[in-house]
């Protein structure tokens, strides 16, 4: 199947677009930012450049990765969110509607389930979040725009019957948090498989998945993100006593992360339920804080990436060409 690929010079497309060729798709990849896997330089945004490609390449499916993610926030306007979130995807749909398509599957994100009453995690009991929570209320541009273009595939599903899977997926980038600075980088990382990330190697895998049987769903969405350990049953507890919580189901984890000079986490505010995934899906993810833990028993390199220097490459040539512009 020859699929577009948006966003393949991204951290997700770098990963995603070998995943879907080794199983026997042929990937053209569309990004604002030259890539290895970028055939075609432009964005979601100009629906010129949307029509040409798909007549150019006799497009068959899309993989809708691209987007301004929340970072972006700081560089651009909110315009800039709507035209690329939320016009970009519409062109997107109706050209795959127009094109006869049977599936299109949109990378969305879990953030846009977090309102600032969840993020203020004031509650007795860490928030447990799976695809039936709700109310939504994104509490910025990145969410609400995410949220309107999970709407519009919607729509396209009830109108033109365009198979459509939605993917919610954790947290898998390999810089540093924005925000948190304690505990450091990888220590951060480890402890947030536990309840709110996976690996980028799982989120390509589960785009594959998606891809492939979004015939058979019709219309899913779906958290992608790490298995959680816990029970709903511990929601209060891990809010009090994380640690010992963690230490019930992993005796060694303190005397592991001691050696490494890490800290376990002290409350876990909310935690992602992947279940429904892996149930429709069938799909296993491949790492997790088991596997956190097997490395740190075996002196192993640990199991995700870390990269505190990392650039995205449209941060890249944002920083070597200021653009006024929309990028995904």
């Amino acid at each position: 199947m020859r699929a577009l690929l948006t966003g393949s010079s991204g951290w997700l497309g770098r990963f995603l677009a070998p995943v879907l060729r080794a199983a026997g798709h042929q990937v053209v990849g569309l990004d604002v930012a030259p890539g290895t896997d970028t055939d075609v330089i432009g964005s979601v945004a100009d629906r010129a450049t949307i029509d040409r490609l798909f007549a150019d390449h006799a497009i068959e499916a899309v993989v809708h990765g691209g987007a301004l993610h929340q970072p972006d926030i700081a560089r651009y306007p909110r315009q800039a969110f709507v035209d690329v979130n939320v016009a970009g995807t519409l062109n997107l749909l109706e050209a795959a509607a127009a094109a006869g398509h049977d599936r299109f599957v949109f990378t969305s994100t879990t953030s846009l389930m977090i309102s600032q009453a969840i993020r203020d995690e004031a509650g007795e009991a860490a928030t447990w979040l799976d695809e039936d929570s709700g109310p939504i209320a994104p509490r910025n541009i990145y969410g609400v725009t995410k949220y309107a273009a999970e709407q519009l595939c919607r729509l396209f599903h009830a109108d033109h019957g365009l198979n459509c899977i939605i993917l919610r997926t954790g947290r898998f980038f390999p810089e540093n948090d924005d925000m948190l600075t304690d505990p450091p980088g990888e220590n951060l990382k480890a402890n947030e498989l536990l309840h709110r990330r996976l690996t980028v190697e799982d989120a390509a895998r589960a785009h594959l998945a998606a891809l492939e049987m979004a015939p058979r769903i019709g219309l899913g969405t779906y958290i992608v993100s790490a298995p959680t350990p816990f029970s709903q049953g511990e929601a209060g507890a891990l809010k009090r006593d994380a640690a010992a919580v963690i230490a019930r189901h992993f005796p060694d984890a303190p005397a592991l992360y001691a050696a490494r000079g890490w800290q376990l986490p002290t409350r876990i505010g909310r935690v992602y339920d992947s279940g429904r995934i892996q149930r429709d899906l069938g799909f296993s993810f491949g790492t997790g804080f088991a596997q956190v833990l097997d490395a740190l028993r075996s002196g192993a390199p640990l199991p995700f990436v870390h990269d505190a220097t990392y650039l995205s490459p449209m941060a890249l040539a944002d920083f070597a060409q200021p653009s006024t512009g929309g990028r995904e």
